[in-house]
């Protein structure tokens, strides 16, 4: 063997010892690598499985809010005849009010001056008694 090759191999020797650390650090980073990977994977994994899920959750909560709006809409339809209708009573209750109350007003001065009544009490009805109560209270 000549020097050349001799000191040839002794570079190459050299130059692997070299090497060697590094190769071990990447050998290490390699397995932590794998090792994370099959943590990613997995947690690839779960997040498909939680976006199924979100996406089955959402869709029942669209159909169940359609279907609550649905309802919704048809007790409001079914509701509004009735609110025309307590309107309706209402205003007939105003004005049927405003008419008596006019007219205890124009019966007072009477009920004051007027003799007693020859009816008496237990040939009345409820209504009446309870009306005739009020006016001779207002006096």
């Amino acid at each position: 063997m000549s020097w050349a090759e001799l000191l040839l191999e002794l570079a190459i020797i050299f130059l692997l010892a070299l090497a060697l650390p590094l190769v071990l650090r990447l050998e290490r980073s390699l397995a932590a690598v794998r090792r994370d990977r099959a943590a990613l994977e997995s947690s690839a994994g779960n997040l498909t499985e939680a976006t199924r899920l979100a996406e089955a959750a959402s869709i029942r909560l669209r159909a169940a809010a359609e279907g609550g709006g649905r309802q919704l809409a048809e007790r409001l339809a079914a509701a509004e005849p009735m609110r025309d209708d307590l309107r309706y009573l209402v205003e007939r209750a105003e004005a049927l009010a405003d008419r008596l109350e006019a007219l205890v007003r124009t019966a007072r001065p009477l009920a004051q001056e007027a003799p007693p009544d020859p009816v008496p009490e237990a040939g009345r009805s409820q209504a009446e008694r309870a009306l005739l109560r009020a006016l001779r209270a207002g006096r």
